[in-house]
Order: C-alpha cells, then sequence, then structure tokens
C-alpha cells in the first residue's frame, strides 16, 4: 500500500520557486488589465495593494501549515486536521476547483495566442494538444516536469524585463493619473477579481511539499521567493504598461472596442508599431507564459485530486501512483477529461472567475485551520511560525471574506454556480463516503 500512496521526493527550493513563479506568471500577461476597465489605475492600484497584503500574510501563515503538515492535499489536509472531514472535503473541493477550472481557461487562451502563428489549425486543437502534452509531462516524472516548470518561468520572467526596458522611454506619472478613477470607489472592488488574478494558484507550492527534500526548510524558501519575485514583476509590470499612454491605452486597442487580453503586445504598438521587432518579441515569447501557469498549474491540481482520492473523498483508484514513475497518474488523467470537457465550452471568462472563488474559498478555510490548529494542537511540530500570529492569518482571513463577498455581488450567476458545484459534491460527499481503507 505504501508503495502505490507515496509520492517521491526529488524537489528542492529552486524547483519550488520556479513552481511557485510559472503557476502564476500569466497572471501578468493578461486578464489583470480587465480590472483596469472596472476601476481606472487608481481603482485597480487600490485593490491590489490590498490583495497583495492578502498574500503576504496567507503564503507566510500557509507556510506554517505546510511545513507542520507536508502533504500532497494542501488545504484539504489541514482542515481535516483541523476541522474535521465535513470542513476538509469542503477545503479540499474548493481547491480541486480552482486547479482543475483554472488550466482549460488557460489552453483556450494557448490556443488563440498560437492560433495566430498557425491560422490553419482550429484554437480548441491547439488547447487539446496542449493539455495532452503537458498532461504526459507530469505523469512522466514530477522531477522532469518541475525542471521544463523552471526553464519556461524563467523564459517567461526575462520576457517581462524585456517589456518593461522597451516600455520604460515612453513612461510618464502623468499617464497613471488620467480618468484614475472612473468609477469611483465602487470600481475598486469591482476590480478585485482582477488583481486576485496576479497572484492565484501561488498556494500550489504546498501540493507538492510531500515530494521536495527537506519540505520544512525548502518550502519556506520556495514559497517565499515566489512571492516576493511575483509582487516585484507586478508594480514592474503594471506601473510600466499604463505609464506609457494612460490605462484605456492598454485595455482598448481602438475607441469603443472590446477589452483586449494582450495589455502588453498593445502597449509596445503606441511606441513602436506592430511591425517592430519589440513587439514581435514580446508577442511571439509572450505564450511562455501562458505555458507555465498552465503546466504548473495541471502539476497542482494532479496532487490535489491524488489526496482525495487516497483518503477516500473521491474514488480512491484516483490515490494510486504510478507503479513506474511515482506520479499520481489517475488523478491527472481525470483532471485532464474535465479540463478538456471545460476547455470545448469556449467560456474561458466564466471559467477563470469560477476558479476565483475556489481560490478564496481555500484561503478562508486554510486560515481558519490554522487558527484552530494553534489552539488545538499546541505541541505540534512547526518548524516554521507565523510572524505576527495572530494578526497576519486574520489579515489574509479578512480580506478574502470581503474579495468573497464583492466578488458574488458582482458575479451573482457564477457564484450560483460555483457554490452549487461545492454543495452538490458535498450531498455526494455525506452520501458515499466510508473510512475504510
Amino acid at each position: 500500500m505504501e508503495q502505490t500512496t507515496t509520492l517521491k521526493r526529488t524537489l528542492g527550493p529552486v524547483m519550488l520557486w520556479g513552481l511557485g513563479v510559472g503557476y502564476v506568471i500569466s497572471g501578468m500577461y493578461f486578464g489583470w488589465n480587465l480590472g483596469l476597465e472596472k476601476g481606472g489605475t487608481l481603482g485597480l492600484a487600490v485593490a491590489t495593494l490590498f490583495i497583495m497584503l492578502m498574500y503576504a500574510c496567507f503564503t507566510f501563515s500557509y507556510t506554517e501549515l505546510a511545513c507542520a503538515i507536508p502533504r500532497a492535499g494542501g488545504v484539504f489536509d489541514y482542515a481535516l486536521r483541523a476541522l474535521g472531514p465535513d470542513w476538509g472535503f469542503l477545503g479540499g473541493m474548493a481547491q480541486n476547483i480552482e486547479f482543475i477550472f483554472a488550466p482549460p481557461a488557460i489552453a483556450f487562451a494557448i490556443g488563440a495566442y498560437l492560433h495566430l502563428f498557425l491560422p490553419g489549425v482550429p484554437v480548441v486543437v491547439i488547447g487539446v494538444i496542449a493539455y495532452l502534452l503537458f498532461t504526459g509531462l507530469n505523469i512522466y516524472g514530477v522531477k522532469v516536469a518541475a525542471s521544463f516548470e523552471l526553464l519556461v518561468t524563467v523564459i517567461a520572467i526575462a520576457e517581462l524585463l524585456v517589456f518593461a526596458g522597451a516600455a520604460a522611454p515612453a513612461f510618464a506619472w502623468e499617464n497613471l493619473t488620467q480618468n484614475a478613477l472612473p468609477h469611483g470607489w465602487e470600481g475598486a472592488f469591482a476590480a478585485i477579481p482582477f488583481a486576485i488574478w496576479f497572484f492565484l494558484a501561488i498556494e500550489g507550492v504546498a501540493n507538492v511539499a510531500e515530494e521536495t527534500i527537506n519540505p520544512q526548510r525548502n518550502v519556506l524558501l520556495g514559497f517565499g521567493s515566489a512571492l516576493l519575485t511575483l509582487i516585484l514583476l507586478c508594480i514592474l509590470t503594471f506601473g510600466t504598461s499604463v505609464g506609457v499612454a494612460g490605462w484605456e491605452a492598454v485595455v482598448y486597442p481602438t475607441a469603443g472596442a472590446l477589452a483586449t487580453d494582450s495589455p502588453l503586445p498593445l502597449a509596445l504598438s503606441r511606441i513602436y508599431g506592430e511591425g517592430h521587432l519589440l513587439f514581435t518579441l514580446v508577442t511571439s515569447v509572450g505564450v511562455f507564459g501562458l505555458v507555465a501557469s498552465f503546466h504548473g498549474i495541471i502539476l497542482a491540481a494532479g496532487r490535489s485530486t491524488f489526496e482525495f482520492g487516497r483518503v477516500g473523498f473521491a474514488p480512491r483508484v484516483l490515490g494510486r501512483v504510478h507503479p513506474r514513475f511515482r506520479t499520481p497518474a489517475n488523478a491527472l488523467v481525470f483532471n485532464l477529461v474535465i479540463g478538456m470537457v471545460a476547455l470545448f465550452t469556449g467560456k474561458t471568462g466564466e471559467i477563470i472567475t469560477i476558479a476565483c472563488f475556489g481560490a478564496l474559498t481555500l484561503y478562508i478555510i486554510s486560515m481558519i485551520s490554522l487558527l484552530v490548529l494553534r489552539r488545538k494542537e499546541p505541541q505540534l511540530e512547526r518548524p516554521f511560525r507565523v510572524p505576527g500570529f495572530p494578526v497576519t492569518p486574520w489579515v489574509a482571513l479578512i480580506i478574502a471574506a470581503i474579495a468573497l463577498l464583492a466578488m458574488t455581488i458582482q458575479n451573482w450567476a457564477l457564484a450560483g454556480v460555483y457554490f452549487g458545484i461545492l454543495l452538490s459534491s458535498y450531498v455526494l460527499f455525506k452520501l458515499t463516503y466510508t473510512d475504510e481503507e
């Protein structure tokens, strides 16, 4: 049994840094600029500052949990231990929704991106090929998968630095103040989901703690360095993009047009035109940012689903590892099938929003779990303790709760879909779960 349900430890801090940044980095390339349409420069900036504070507090708090309980299930294992099976299921299911629903949206974006260079190949076909390729890579081995993730992440970071350097000569402070709060402070609340997109899924680092060498040390190093990198990239990308010609210039390709999903190429086109080498470079190499997040979240999703199967909260076959590669192959294939179904809907924006609902639920339940475990198990070995306890987890918890409420108000229909999935899966769990091995 141990051989078929135990993952192999191969990851060090550099690999964890690559995974942490890679999970998230596509958010620097597209999606965040839609928050400018809601809140303008000031509205999105204020929302992003609060979300940065939330993620800083959350990451250090989550690191305490990951170091004390280094299991593949992340929030599922923490909530199960702190709050019992019901809350463990809800936290784990929220995590599953986030990690399983985010990749098909990114796969569609990859397909749309490469379709510009391969117009004869349909967008969905490219997305399917990407799904099959990167699921296969994850089945082959976590070290190979993490090494590839590190490579594409470094390329994606380099591309963001090239963009910032190319945009810097046109930067002007006055561009940051043009129509900075077009819809008042209500717009700042509406911009919250797009601020979250800058950092969504960094918590996936915790899901490979079971495959990490010396997790009590390396998870902290990987988590902390990844968050610092992402904060710096967020500030750099946001500032240089909007500083070129104001926020509207990186949202609307032309006056009256629909909002774009390509803010960085749009900013450079304002400076150099679409035929310039720098524009072509950013546009062509930018796909690495999408690939890094797509591949990384597939990796984290496999571990989340695997843990659900290993403890019997889902069919136990999902909790088996490949006999040769020692990876959660069954869970990865299961997620592939669900992802394909979501991919064929073509509703990328809606899928991303549902993933954000899952993320915020995860953050809330994990912070409650940390607070309860400190009281319930004071003797639990904690190689890392979150600084500023209990204020730090409480700050993350409160901001996450406000963000979840704001998203629900702004997206009633999608909130109904998300909570409907959560409730129906919980009812099914209560009807079918037994603790027999």
